[in-house]
């Protein structure tokens, strides 16, 4: 009997065939992240037309009249859909590890975080979970606010500059705070506005 050169990263024995799966995984990795690399560097070019071009070609479902701002980066953006007139501002990070869904005239401020997928910090091996996220239509979201795995944030709710979301939100609800917590409601409870021009150059 032959025994197995190849273990993983926990230590563990790895059969040849586990073992040409990971490395095959590895491999899609690699191209995945260097397909990131350069989308990211397409995201400074300032023409929104060409940008959203881009991101649907990659596989970014993204609504009429939406427009993701520069700088903004993805993980795997075929699981990311942007409804109509949204605006994702300058530097934000849209996590497509597990399905993210972002609803109509949406206002994405800047350098804001959303993600669906974290670190188990209490598993053995600390496997990464996924759980996917959703931001319904007219939600604000103030700059460098952080959305975490798992949250609906619901209809013509607002969420604080800085605040870190962990549980749902409901509909129109304003939130702030460390974590996230509802502090009052919003009073335009029938919203039908169209968010403004985006900047041309940005």
């Amino acid at each position: 009997m032959t025994k197995s050169i190849f273990r993983d990263k926990q230590g563990q024995v790895l059969s040849w065939q586990q073992a040409q799966v990971k490395i095959i995984k590895r491999f899609e990795s690699y191209f995945l992240d260097f397909t990131l690399m350069c989308l990211h560097i397409t995201t400074y070019l300032p023409i929104h037309t060409l940008r959203n071009f881009i991101w649907q070609l990659v596989g970014l479902k993204l609504g009429k009249k939406s427009t993701l701002h520069t700088g903004v980066r993805v993980y795997d953006p075929r699981n990311i859909k942007v409804g109509e007139g949204t605006i994702v501002g300058f530097r934000c990070f849209l996590d497509g590890r597990a399905e993210l869904c972002i609803g109509n005239h949406v206002d994405i401020a800047s350098e804001v975080m959303v993600y669906n997928s974290e670190h188990d910090i209490h598993s053995a091996d600390f496997h990464a979970t996924d759980a996917p996220v959703t931001i319904g239509d007219y939600v604000f979201i103030g700059p460098r606010a952080i959305i975490l795995p798992g949250v609906t944030i619901g209809k013509g709710a607002v969420v604080a500059a800085g605040a870190i979301v962990t549980k749902d939100v409901p509909e129109f609800a304003i939130v702030a705070g460390v974590p996230a917590k509802v502090i009052g409601e919003r009073k335009n409870q029938n919203p039908k506005y169209v968010l403004g021009r985006f900047k041309l150059f940005q």
